[in-house]
């Protein structure tokens, strides 16, 4: 059973593409069989006794994977987001048909990849896939092939290959001083390291694993692609981009640290102080925002730094020997990242509903749109009531256990009260915020009038906004938000996901429970009533405030990479100057590795324009046969000129490549200096 989750999306991808390329229509019906047939499988392996399998000898380390209760459910929400998604897709990719092949080849991988990653035994396993799923999703952030587009996907590409260099580095140290990465004997391998250098050599190793997997779950600061990607993807693929690409990259992060960091206390805090920026700041950014999509992102953003404080609280509960934390943040975390996936899918293709009629996602565009719409209306609603933590609804109850792991951190973590004390606040405060860009959207979309009557009219003419498919895939999904926020379903699950049925007993609506959700709750409806209306808004209009100087990725990134590396290196190349031998050496090293760096490049350029021209975006024989045009002409316009966005940016991943492995070198030679 769990081969064939993994491995039906990898030969569905093949059959579905060359079905495509005679009958559009019957490549679109196969994405959607393809995917249902996934989660099928999925369900007959949540409900069923399926075992993992090895594959040894692959790559020197082989492949393994494991079913247990949280990667049953996983592999389970993988496989319903792929299945509601591609039902959706049938609608939202009906008038544009441009790159539709590509994008139904690569989503099929991408399913295959990420059932990989949750289905994983081990690190090299996860690595493996989590590889593969960069290099596939990239394919879906330049989709449209507009300017944003393509910027987005070169932010993208660079943070999935450094970052996929640095972990891999990462995975080398602990390797190198464990022995292993197979989950279930990293803790007792790492615990057998006695030396002082052998640990230190663990912890830098899982500082290289946090930064690597952080930067597909966007985490701070290496978040930046996180809102530009999602405001240029297909609504689908971003619903699958914001709910599953992110959590595995917490996957990583989570498994690493229930093995190899188990209750190790430096770590633990090294994440909470990622997780509180993390949730912060992605917090502040929707608020501020004024486009739908970029909203939706930045608030993925959020609730990725809420589960990262719940990793963080198990970590350090651990290592205070605190047995909540297998009670309150473990779970919390786990439920979390499930309400978190679901919350993102119902959301995310209501966005896409807005794109597809309005091809608009400025709020005071939209504004309206969805006064008319009831089934919308209370689809968004159930989304965001989730999202926001308000009772009876999934993210109350997964909120609740995380706020209640911090509390417990605060009795028994012992010197790390004051701290944990100032990390309740910012959890209830961003909290907070959550429920004010949430009340901003509803409002703004479903609430509001648009300040052009005739637009409102031409609004409120269309009831549905989707056809019947589409509607019910999008109210299905968040009715799961209102059924999850329901005791004794979520309580079960995360019983079934922990395996500890002392969560059964967590009362999830006591006095106590409540009033965390509640304060939250009420400094929400204070922002939104100040700071909202009275200072994001003027004259009935939505204002973008945030400076655009506070960029991370325009303020410091690319001048670090463009500007201060190349002035470092030049003042370092000033020294060989007047030096006869090491001159000559030092031009010969970067000569050969210009050419060398060119040759590839150019040879992945014209690999890439062939397989465009004969796989990817070829014009059909039939047309060039009836213009007959010259070989010159067809090879220009047909090919150089419509791959040149995967030319370019498979180049541009190239060049971050031996970027990275100089990074990953440096890094290795600096650490057996100092060992």
């Amino acid at each position: 059973m769990t081969a064939l989750i993994i491995g039906i999306p990898f030969i569905g991808a093949f059959i579905t593409y060359l079905a495509g390329r005679k009958n559009e229509r019957a490549g679109d019906v196969l994405l959607a069989a393809f995917s249902c047939l996934v989660f099928v499988l999925s369900v007959l392996l949540f409900f069923g006794n399926g075992a993992g399998f090895d594959l040894d000898g692959i790559l020197g380390f082989g492949l393994h994977f494991q079913t247990d209760g949280f990667r049953k459910v996983y592999a389970l929400v993988t496989a319903l987001m792929w299945a509601f998604t591609s039902l959706f897709s049938l609608e939202y990719f009906q008038e544009e048909r441009e790159n539709i092949g590509r994008y139904r080849f690569f989503v099929l991988l991408t399913l295959g990849a990420t059932e990989g990653v949750m289905l994983s035994a081990d690190l090299m396993t996860s690595f493996v896939f989590f590889e593969i799923l960069s290099f596939t999703s990239f394919t879906w952030v330049i989709h449209e092939e507009t300017r944003e587009a393509i910027r987005a996907g070169y932010t993208y590409l660079f943070i999935a290959v450094i970052g996929g260099l640095v972990l891999l580095m990462g995975l080398l140290l602990l390797m190198h001083s464990a022995g292993t990465l197979r989950f279930d004997l990293l803790n007792e391998a790492v615990r057998s390291v006695s030396s002082g250098s052998g640990k230190r050599e663990v912890f830098a190793g899982a500082i290289c694993i946090l930064l690597g997997f952080g930067a597909k779950a966007g985490m701070f600061p290496v978040h930046v692609w996180l809102p530009k990607a999602h405001p240029v993807a297909p609504s689908p693929a971003s619903a699958l981009l914001s709910g599953i690409l992110t959590k595995v990259g917490i996957y990583g992060i989570l498994m690493t640290s229930l093995t190899a960091l188990f209750g190790n206390r430096g770590y633990g805090l090294v994440i909470l102080l990622l997780g509180l920026i993390t949730m912060v700041l992605g917090a502040v950014l929707a608020l501020f925002s004024v486009n739908l999509k970029r909203t939706l992102a930045c608030s993925s953003m959020s609730q990725i730094g809420f589960i990262l404080t719940g990793i963080a609280m198990y970590l350090l509960l651990t290592s205070y020997g605190s047995e909540e934390a297998a009670v309150t943040a473990l779970p919390g975390l786990m439920l979390h990242m499930v309400n978190h996936s679901l919350i993102k899918l119902a959301l995310f293709m209501l966005a896409g509903v807005v794109v597809m009629n309005l091809h608009e996602l400025d709020f005071n565009v939209i504004r309206g749109y969805g006064r008319k719409k009831p089934l919308l209306m209370v689809s968004f609603a159930l989304g965001a009531l989730g999202i926001s933590g308000v009772p009876l609804f999934n993210g109350y109850i997964s909120k609740t256990l995380l706020h209640e792991g911090i509390v417990e951190g605060i009795h028994e973590c012992g010197n790390l009260a004051g701290l944990l004390h100032a990390a309740e606040w910012i959890f209830l405060i961003s909290g907070g915020i959550t429920f004010a860009y949430m009340l901003k959207t509803f409002l703004c979309v479903f609430v509001e009038r648009n300040e052009d009557a005739a637009k409102q009219a031409e609004y409120d003419e269309d009831k549905r906004g989707a056809n019947y498919l589409s509607t019910c895939v999008i109210f299905l999904s968040a009715l799961l938000c209102a059924v999850l926020g329901q005791p004794f379903v979520t309580l079960r699950l995360a019983a079934f996901m922990t395996g500890n049925e002392e969560i059964l007993h967590f009362s999830a609506f006591s006095l106590t429970n409540l009033k965390g959700g509640l304060i939250s709750l009420t400094i929400g409806a204070l922002l939104y009533g100040i700071i909202v209306r009275h200072v994001l808004m003027k004259e009935r209009r939505y204002l973008n405030r945030w400076p655009s100087s506070l960029d991370l990725e325009e303020g410091f990134y690319r001048p670090f990479l463009t500007g201060f590396l190349p002035f470092v290196f030049g003042r370092i190349a000033s020294v060989f100057g007047e030096n006869r031998i090491l001159k000559p050496l030092a031009k010969g090293v970067v000569f050969a590795g210009l050419l060398i760096g060119r040759v590839l490049v150019t040879s992945t350029d014209a690999l890439l324009v062939l397989l465009h021209g004969t796989i990817f975006r070829a014009r059909k024989a039939r047309r060039i046969e009836e213009n007959r045009p010259g070989f010159a002409r067809v090879f220009r316009e047909e090919v150089m000129i419509g791959a040149r966005p995967l030319t370019q940016t498979l180049s541009f991943a190239l060049m971050m490549t031996c970027i990275g492995i100089l990074l990953v070198l440096g890094t290795l030679i600096v650490l057996m200096v100092m060992h």
